[in-house]
């Protein structure tokens, strides 16, 4: 388990990150795939959360990825075309968590949730560390 650090330290936001991807691959008999693309849209909203704290940007408390995202393209951070894709991952924040609105997830679309959130977090990961403290 990594060392807990301070909220305001962009690394903690990563370390959270890493955790909620770690969870959302932890696919066992009775968890709803819809759970699981929850942990990785968490996954991804954490770790552009992590560029955000390391650029000293103000975030809205929000779980939309496009916002989250605008807010770093609109501060001069470079997000490249696959990261974008990520917006997709923001009905999971919500939608996901309540039987009322929840659709059943399939294998593909929890796959991909998966994949493009590993994605971010392995980009946001190498924005962050790669920045002095």
């Amino acid at each position: 388990m990594p060392k807990r650090l301070d909220p305001a330290d962009p690394r903690e936001w990563l370390n959270r990150a890493r955790s909620s991807l770690r969870h959302s691959r932890s696919r066992e008999e009775g968890v709803y795939l819809e759970e699981l693309c929850f942990d990785a849209q968490q996954a991804a909203e954490k770790a552009v959360k992590a560029v955000l704290v390391s650029r000293r940007i103000r975030f809205p408390y929000v779980h939309d990825l496009e916002v989250l995202l605008n807010s770093l393209a609109e501060n001069g951070v470079a997000v490249p075309d696959g990261i974008w894709v990520a917006r997709k991952l923001t009905p999971y924040a919500v939608e996901a968590r309540y039987p009322s609105v929840a659709r059943e997830v399939t294998d593909e679309q929890y796959k991909e949730a998966l994949d493009v959130a590993e994605d971010v977090v392995r980009w946001a990961g190498g924005l962050v560390e790669s920045r002095p403290e």
